[in-house]
């Protein structure tokens, strides 16, 4: 006898079908905030980088200026930066009147001299004719193009302050970055010397 029924056809869900859907739901419902969260943890600990990187850079930048806005006092008779006579440390050379060296200058034409003049330096006074590390100078300035972070994807906003404080031949340098709060994210230091310039030897044919 031939059974004409070719089975029954499925319609719904089995129990077993059923828990593993809620449970599979259930973990995705919980893991998506955390997801988020870490994402934006993520995204906020490279804001933090970059402006570490900001900082470093304002304070490379700071650095490659003249030491002091009196470094170039006597431009008219050289393009590079001089050596300011702190401690009364220059003496006029011997074999060469015009040169005016301090212990451990070498009495060549391209290498390092103090100015010809008894110009002191220029203490916390910015000078935009040559710049200085003196301009480099500044309190709560944002590190970033927004000042609203919020509008811009950011969850917060830094800001740099330069100090520089002179000790004899010495110019000590230090930013900080702060966040909203006003917390110190991160202290940067660097040092600057009163050493001049050196000029480059120019072959000739």
């Amino acid at each position: 006898m031939v059974n004409g029924a070719k089975g029954l056809s499925r319609r719904a869900f089995t129990l077993i079908e059923l828990i593993f859907a809620i449970v599979i739901i259930s973990i995705a419902v919980i893991s998506l905030p955390m997801m988020t969260q870490v994402n934006n943890r993520g995204i906020e600990n490279s804001m933090v980088s970059e402006a570490i990187f900001a900082a470093s850079t304002e304070l490379m930048n700071a650095s490659a200026g003249y030491w002091d806005a009196n470094s170039m006092h006597d431009n008219n008779r050289s393009h590079l930066s001089r050596v300011i006579d702190i401690g009364s440390m220059c003496e006029n050379n011997s074999s060469s009147p015009r040169h005016r060296l301090r212990p451990g200058h070498i009495a060549q034409p391209l290498h390092r001299r103090c100015l010809d003049s008894s110009t002191i330096v220029a203490v916390n006074e910015p000078n935009n004719i040559y710049p200085n590390l003196n301009n480099a100078v500044h309190t709560n300035r944002h590190m970033f193009l927004s000042t609203n972070p919020q509008a811009s994807g950011y969850k917060d906003n830094y800001k740099s302050s330069l100090f520089v404080e002179q000790i004899n031949d010495i110019k000590y340098m230090q930013i900080e970055v702060t966040n909203s709060k006003e917390e110190v994210v991160t202290i940067l230091k660097m040092q600057s010397a009163n050493v001049g310039e050196i000029d480059y030897y120019k072959r000739t044919l």
